[in-house]
């Protein structure tokens, strides 16, 4: 006997050809190219590039930057979303179970790092910022990381505080730990990257209060 014929519809459809744009490809890559110039300057010449200037680094005309970018505050935008992706993926917390003195050295060493690769860059991002709540939103979300960072490093220690202690203490451990505070000790005291460290951790450790014991 034979079976029943097979409904067209009921049949395995072949999948189609997932059609790759290449003008859209092109375009996306010479964005990050442009963004890329765009923070090789920055941390080049500590200040805010001209378009002239990311064009040429980039390898583009000023005519295709801006084809691309409305104006040079969208290429700061886009420079800083990139920034903050890459700055969560290299600087995802470590050691958060670990005692008291290896979590504050694996701290201090990941902000040191943060601020010798970002603080050109920060302050080209705060330069003229009031002037965009779209630079002052990712300011803002910047800040909020580094306390989210500090909250889950020390969560021992500050679950040991009253709400408003422990809201003061986390202020006292962000601006401890600002990139200015870095520079500051680097550039003006003069201090070696180990120097500096030390001052972060000798500080760190006196602002928060004992560990509870286990």
């Amino acid at each position: 006997m034979e079976d029943p014929p097979v409904a067209a519809s009921n049949l395995p459809q072949a999948r189609k050809p997932v059609r790759v744009d290449g003008r859209h490809l092109r375009s996306e890559r010479t964005k990050r190219l442009i963004v890329e110039a765009y923070m090789t300057l920055v941390r080049e010449n500590n200040q805010m590039p001209t378009a002239v200037q990311i064009a040429e680094r980039a390898g583009y005309s000023v005519r295709s930057i801006f084809e691309r970018f409305p104006d040079l505050l969208a290429i700061r935008i886009a420079a800083t979303d990139f920034a903050i992706g890459e700055a969560k993926a290299l600087g995802a917390p470590r050691d958060i179970t670990a005692d008291r003195q290896t979590r504050i050295r694996s701290q201090v060493e990941a902000r040191a790092r943060g601020c010798e690769r970002w603080l050109p860059f920060w302050r080209v991002l705060k330069a003229n910022s009031n002037d965009s709540p779209e630079l002052q939103q990712r300011i803002k979300m910047i800040r909020q990381l580094v306390l989210m960072r500090i909250e889950l490093m020390f969560k021992s220690e500050l679950a040991t505080l009253a709400e408003s202690e422990r809201s003061k203490t986390l202020i006292a451990l962000e601006a401890l730990m600002d990139f200015e505070s870095w520079a500051r000790m680097i550039d003006m005291f003069g201090l070696s990257h180990e120097q500096a460290c030390k001052v972060w951790i000798r500080a760190i450790d006196r602002l928060l209060p004992p560990t509870p014991v286990s």
